[in-house]
């Protein structure tokens, strides 16, 4: 028997025409599950890489930071000084101070070549670079400037009265061209503030360096003096051998145009701390300010600060001017007038500028202020040869403006400049320019056989002696003119020349010769000069015969004698 097998049911769907109208849910994608964590370290593995770790970072830290404390380092050039002119220019440049005047700032510490070694108002310095005032306007960063490599810092300027200066943004950077233009116009804490930095600064100078026998007297009175501290410590204002320390004083905004009393002021306050004191009256931020330059109102400033500062104690303080290049030749000569007159001990040349060169491809090139850097640097040159050739090198000059390299310092030593200033340069290559302009410099000055002091004003030599050579010829001329109006001075109504007879002490001479001796003329009596010599001449007036005029064969008769003519 066989067994049936039911065949098995199959479900039918809708038609195809139903399920093609009937939508189809669709089906989300499912996102692939992450990986899972890898396994943790076993703990031998921890400990093994914990103990290579530690002690790498305890000898590098050291390392990094010595490599930081280089100015040297390539660290600061590529890196961080890139970094920081993201920063807006204002907040970059507060950033630098501050680093530079906390005490970690890198440090030069490279000796300077014995060649760039120079002398000014009796001080000896390392080096002939300088730092100019604006950059540290506060004295902040005084020993982190002298870390650096600089042998002249200039801080400043300062008012006697704290201002905000001007709104901002007040500075704009101008990299296409290398230049800045600013208009803080002079944002200043006041005397004071800068004043007890100054004393904080000498006191803390003190009590490491000075023993405790001459510590105990300079800071028991309370009151520190800096000319007597200084002098027991045998050691400059700048409290470095072989540097010095400027103070550049300015004027308050709200100060009449041609008052002179901040300047006098600044003198009596912060002198006492200053190897030199910089009277600005070039800066274009404040409203009236150069108009100071004028001689006869520059005289009257300068009289009175040179005068203060005699009434100082101590050592005698050097006071220079900071001037415009701007100014004209002529005026430019005043002022070098102006300083000889009044006993000043140098000038600075130059400030920033008003001018914008036709040549500025920045973006802010219009921005009202002071136009600083590379784009000056003719205008800045062609100003100190102006002003060393008017005074012929009697005044120690100081240059500044667009100063970038080591052959801006050397041009502008040879056209006259004892020293020369840093500023808009060190803010675009950094705290590694000193040293290496220093460098360069030493190895041009090696090339030529020179040092610092034999090249100042080398190129105007000649230029000096072609001035005193046309003076000399002026002066000769003008002396044959004065004889030449005294003679005619002397000429008579009748075209003699006549002079007065004025009683003379006759010797005594033998009676023959007395008595052929004319009779003398009374004394007091006018008469011509030819005759007051003993020229005898006749009463009247020889007339010349009058001649003939010959004719032709005269004329050849006379040239050919002994020829017959027919």
């Amino acid at each position: 028997m066989s067994m049936l097998r039911t065949p098995p049911l199959r479900l039918r769907g809708p038609p195809s025409s139903a399920r093609s109208t009937i939508p189809r849910p669709r089906q989300q994608a499912t996102a692939a599950p992450p990986p899972p964590p890898p396994p943790p370290p076993p703990p031998r593995a921890k400990k093994a890489l914990r103990r290579i770790l530690l002690p790498t970072l305890v000898i590098a830290s050291p390392l990094l930071a010595l490599y930081y404390l280089d100015s040297r380092s390539a660290l600061h050039s590529h890196l961080l000084q890139p970094l920081v002119r993201l920063l807006p220019a204002e907040d970059a440049h507060r950033l630098a101070v501050q680093v530079l005047g906390s005490g970690l700032g890198p440090k030069d510490r490279v000796h300077d070549w014995e060649g760039l070694k120079t002398e000014l108002w009796g001080k000896e310095l390392d080096n002939p670079l300088g730092i100019a005032a604006g950059f540290d306007k506060h004295a902040e960063a005084i020993d982190g400037l002298f870390d650096l490599g600089f042998g002249y810092v200039e801080v400043g300027s300062v008012t006697p009265e704290a201002q905000p200066g001007n709104p901002l943004p007040r500075v704009f950077r101008l990299p296409e061209d290398g230049a800045l233009i600013n208009r803080y116009g002079f944002n200043s804490p006041g005397h004071l503030p800068v004043l007890e930095r100054l004393r904080s600064r000498l006191r803390s100078f003190v009590l490491a360096h000075a023993p405790d026998a001459l510590a105990y007297p300079l800071l028991s009175t309370g009151f520190l003096s800096a000319s007597l501290s200084t002098e027991a410590l045998g050691v400059p204002r700048s409290l470095r051998p072989g540097r010095v320390l400027a103070l550049n004083l300015g004027k308050n905004r709200t100060s009449a145009p041609d008052d002179v009393e901040d300047y006098v002021l600044g003198v009596r306050r912060l002198g006492p701390f200053a190897d030199v004191l910089v009277i600005n009256v070039s800066s274009p931020n404040t409203p009236g300010l150069r108009g100071m330059q004028r001689r006869g109102v520059l005289e009257e400033l300068l009289s009175r600060v040179v005068k203060e500062r005699d009434a100082l104690e101590g050592p005698r303080v050097p006071v220079l001017v900071k001037v415009a290049p701007d100014l004209a030749p002529d005026e430019l000569t005043d002022v070098g007038e102006a300083a000889k007159n009044v006993g000043l001990d140098g000038v600075i040349i130059s400030n920033t500028t008003i001018q914008r060169p036709p040549t500025l491809q920045g973006a802010s090139a219009l921005e009202i202020g002071g136009l600083s850097g590379r784009p000056i640097l003719p205008l800045s040159l062609s100003a100190l040869r102006t002003l060393y050739l008017s005074t012929e090198g009697s005044i120690p000059l100081i240059g500044c403006g667009g100063i970038s390299s080591a052959s801006d310092a050397l041009a502008f030593a040879k056209a006259g400049a004892s020293l020369v200033q840093l500023y808009t340069a060190f803010g675009y290559a950094g705290v590694g320019l000193p040293r290496e302009i220093k460098d360069e410099l030493a190895a041009l000055l090696q090339r030529e056989g020179k040092t610092w002091r034999e090249v100042v004003g080398e190129d105007m030599h000649r230029a000096i002696k072609d001035k005193r050579r046309a003076a000399a010829v002026r002066d000769l001329v003008g002396e044959v003119d004065k004889l030449v109006l005294r003679v005619k001075k002397l000429e008579g109504p009748a075209g003699e020349e006549q002079v007065v007879l004025e009683e003379a002490k006759v010797p005594d001479l033998a009676p023959g010769v007395q008595a052929a001796l004319p009779i003398p003329s009374p004394v007091g009596t006018t008469v011509p000069v030819a005759e007051a010599i003993g020229i005898t001449t006749p009463s009247e007036p020889v007339q010349e015969e009058k001649k003939e005029e010959k004719g032709p064969v005269e004329k050849v008769r006379e040239a050919l004698p002994g020829e017959r003519l027919v």
